[in-house]
């Protein structure tokens, strides 16, 4: 299939014993088949039993079912109302400010530098092709980055009859009861209204809400009567939600493709479900990853992205392995590096360090605009006129195959996930790989996936000390 990214991790493999391959298979293919019935579970209605409890396997066929509704109800689906929401968006507004935190902005972050101009924010309106900029805020309590973005939304947003000038906001939370969201939609939405009027048509139309069908914020949203407002489903974890409006209605406000980022991850979760171990990325990942856990201590993942268009990726992966597998005092560390940029920092560790890590690394096989190549100068100072006419991919693929190699001479495992360029339906591929990696991880090793009870465990110490200060 064009475009299909491949997951090759030949070089680890020759650290570990391929008796120990072969013994995990039926342990692998039972626990694929223990996230399929998850599926089922969900999708019957019948009671979870409790120690499946949370279960948000619901992203897994998201993609599929979101794509069957297009084609059978078209612009009055789900993702025809969010292409409609985001076409409102883009015409009527310059400036989004998307309010979320955990899956409820990594997700769309991810999306946004993977696939938009590196430098989207700083081109003006005619060539960002009326797309507007987009910022990412309530995904922390840091006083001066929060106020820094008022104040400039306050300078560039004077004349509200000025397109340009104008701004919306997206709050993103399925409960609208986290701290830091809630917050800053309050104050947000407050300086929204006061550019706009409270009681006037715009404040109403520039704030969509991404929400759950019950809690705070559905509630104050039905109060208000917010022209637009999306759902987060039930059986849809925030970690997992990036195939919901979470991600999805922010990707359509930035112009992307929903069709081919769906059919990626709809293909993905097929090869999954079909393709055999040792020719499938999700079960071969999995495999990999488990047994230099178990047989070599390697209890840190390094998710080595080559290049910088991938590291929100990283981030957000980070987030959804550490969340998922993190309990119960089990659960490898996940750490997102940029190269070549940090082997100029990190790589002395991995090259020389403790012998606790296992290298993933994540290619982009074609660069997405045309190659930079060296040009050649009469007064070769800098004694680069030797490598006159290479590329700038080729030198990147230089480097990641001598990194490569440096590694396997000190037998430190490394292995390699392709993607033959970066667009929608590779990284939605992505995507839902490691969503499904993740998963399966968990039912492998008999940690339940879903929910995190250590965060909770924050939330409410939090929430306490708050409620002391204020007596």
């Amino acid at each position: 299939m064009a475009y299909e990214i491949s997951y090759n991790p030949a070089a680890a493999h020759k650290i570990l014993k391929k008796s120990h391959l072969r013994e995990l298979k039926p342990k692998i293919l039972e626990a694929r088949d223990d996230v399929l019935q998850d599926v089922e579970l969900l999708n019957s209605g019948s009671k979870v039993p409790k120690s499946k409890q949370p279960l948000d396997a619901g992203f897994i066929d998201l993609p599929r079912l979101l794509l069957e509704e297009l084609s059978e109800e078209g612009q009055s689906s789900l993702l025809g109302r969010m292409q409609e929401a985001a076409e409102f968006l883009q015409k009527k507004t310059d400036q989004v400010v998307s309010l979320g935190i955990g899956g409820s902005y990594m997700g769309a972050k991810a999306l946004f530098e993977a696939l938009c101009h590196p430098f989207h924010n700083e081109l003006d309106r005619s060539a960002r092709n009326s797309i507007p900029r987009i910022y990412f805020e309530g995904n922390n309590l840091d006083n001066d980055v929060a106020r820094s973005l008022l104040d400039l939304l306050a300078n560039r947003c004077k004349k509200k009859s000025d397109v340009r000038q104008r701004w919306s906001l997206l709050a993103i939370s399925k409960s609208g009861g986290t701290l830091e969201t809630a917050v800053a939609f309050r104050v947000f939405r407050q300086a929204l209204e006061k550019f706009y009027g409270k009681r006037s048509q715009e404040s109403r139309d520039f704030v969509i809400p991404i929400t759950g069908e019950t809690g705070k914020l559905r509630d104050f949203s039905n109060a208000r009567k917010y022209s637009r407002v999306f759902p987060i489903p039930d059986g849809v974890g925030g970690r997992f939600s990036i195939f919901t409006a979470v991600g999805l209605l922010p990707a359509a406000v930035l112009g992307l493709d929903l069709k081919q980022l769906l059919q990626g991850a709809a293909d993905m979760t097929e090869r999954f479900r079909t393709q055999k171990y040792g020719n499938n990325p999700v079960l071969d990942f999995v495999a990999t990853s488990h047994l230099l856990e178990r047989e070599q201590g390697l209890t840190t993942r390094i998710l080595s992205t080559w290049g910088k268009k991938l590291e929100s990726v990283g981030l957000w992966y980070d987030q959804l392995l550490a969340e998922s597998i993190g309990k119960q005092e089990t659960g490898a560390t996940p750490i997102t590096v940029v190269n070549t940029r940090d082997l100029h920092s990190r790589g002395q560790q991995h090259q020389e360090g403790v012998r606790d890590k296992f290298i993933t690394n994540l290619i982009v096989d074609a660069p997405g605009t045309k190659p930079l190549s060296l040009p050649k100068d009469n007064s070769d100072q800098d004694q680069l006129n030797q490598y006159a006419g290479r590329t700038w991919p080729e030198m990147l693929d230089a480097a990641l195959h001598g990194t490569n190699k440096a590694y396997a001479d000190v037998r430190r495992p490394t292995a390699d996930i392709h993607l033959p360029k970066l667009n929608e339906y590779t990284l939605g591929q992505l995507l839902q790989m490691l969503m499904l990696t993740t998963v399966l991880e968990g039912r492998l090793i008999g940690t339940n996936p879903y929910g995190q009870p250590g965060v909770e465990a924050y939330k409410n110490n939090t929430m306490a000390n708050l409620k002391r200060m204020c007596k």
